[in-house]
């Protein structure tokens, strides 16, 4: 893979990172990827955006999404990283004060701690604007009371950053507020949602009846909710783009071995343009997501929020779309070894979906960019 934009830096981080997911390669059970999560901890790859001071590499999100692509492309990706380091991690060293960055930020940076993000709910998913979990002030701090669901890795978080709305006191509106809820606040209930996805982070509902948090629950100021929740929004389309852009570099690395090898008239089955042609464009697909990340990273990172927000969603569209062509296309090149627990790529075929539809689906992105970039109506 080029890496003529990146660093030297950046380029031995990918270098490192590849390594390392070579070494451990597919996991399939917990304990393999909690093995995988120390060790990356303990190297510093988890951490690798947040602030040195607090233990961190002192990057951005330029460098986590090459270590979460390298994960995925060595087939090991890990999930939490979307969440903990790049939403909550990134959340708390912008907006957090000094005894949250203090208490939180470490242990995020090391992979010791980790943190889940709770925003949708059952009414509002794509509608940010109809979220009902409401904090309420008390004498000595906060109440917060309503549901979230598919909220990833709840049950192995030490804390969920849940997004609540608080009320205006001179509109009487409701405005978005993000909170620190630890796991075993009294209150605070979660139910496993079955999924058909098989994946190592599960999914859950969770209910906060009259949940009381002190007073530094609060992440940030009330009044610049939504400034808090985008600057949290854009890194998790940004890494989600590099999780499908890993995720589809795996499956073309399976078939493309496959190609070279697999003779059935005399000659490689790569050797026909059938195969060699779809595989090609799906690198190229793959190739042009990355840069898209890369470019929304660079945006990021360097504090244009407003173009970090256009080039993320962007991103994550392109790398979701060329990833879900890279499995298929992988699949059908084995043929029925793509189906095989062998070649680990039968699980993709519903992994590689769950990149449309989350954090964003197409369908909004579409219309993000139609109203947003092109300045047509809104239709919704």
């Amino acid at each position: 893979m080029s890496t003529v934009i990146e660093s030297e830096e950046q380029s031995a981080l990918r270098t490192a990172v590849a390594a390392l997911g070579r070494r451990h390669g597919r996991p399939h059970d917990t304990a393999s990827r909690d093995a995988l999560w120390a060790e990356a901890g303990k190297l510093g790859y988890l951490g690798v955006n947040l602030p040195e001071e607090y233990g961190g590499g002192g990057g951005g999100m330029a460098e986590l999404s090459i270590v979460l692509e390298e994960l995925g492309a060595a087939g090991c990706p890990l999930l939490m990283m979307v969440v903990s380091p790049a939403i909550c991690g990134t959340v708390i060293a912008r907006f957090g004060t000094t005894e949250q960055r203090d208490r939180w930020l470490p242990g995020l940076a090391d992979g010791t701690r980790t943190m889940a993000f709770g925003i949708t709910e059952p009414d509002a998913g794509s509608n940010s604007h109809r979220i009902t979990t409401t904090a309420r002030r008390t004498d000595d701090g906060w109440t917060l009371t309503g549901r979230k669901v598919f909220v990833s890795g709840v049950d192995i978080a030490d804390a969920t950053l849940v997004v609540g709305r608080t009320e205006d006191a001179r509109t009487g509106k409701l405005k978005p507020c993000l909170f620190v809820v630890p796991r075993d606040a009294p209150g605070f209930g979660r139910r496993p949602i079955e999924m058909e996805l098989h994946a190592h982070e599960k999914q859950f509902e969770l209910t906060l009846d009259d949940v009381r948090l002190p007073a530094d629950a609060l992440v940030g100021e009330e009044d610049a909710g939504l400034l808090q929740l985008f600057a949290g929004l854009n890194p998790e389309r940004i890494m989600t783009a590099a999780f499908a852009v890993g995720m589809g570099r795996y499956a073309l690395g399976q078939a493309v071995a496959y190609a070279r090898d697999r003779q059935v008239w005399k000659a490689p089955i790569g050797a026909h343009q059938a195969i060699a042609h779809p595989l090609a464009q799906a690198h190229i697909e793959l190739e042009l997501a990355r840069l898209m990340m890369q470019k929304a990273a660079h945006l990021y990172d360097a504090g244009d929020d407003t173009g970090a927000g256009e080039a993320a969603n962007m991103a994550k569209y392109a790398a979701a779309e060329a990833c879900v062509k890279a499995v298929d296309r992988s699949v059908h090149t084995l043929g029925g070894n793509g189906l095989t627990r062998e070649f680990g790529l039968a699980s993709l075929i519903t992994a590689s979906r769950v990149a449309r539809i989350a954090p964003v689906s197409r369908e909004m992105i579409l219309n993000y960019v139609s109203h947003q970039t092109l300045g047509l109506p809104k239709s919704y």
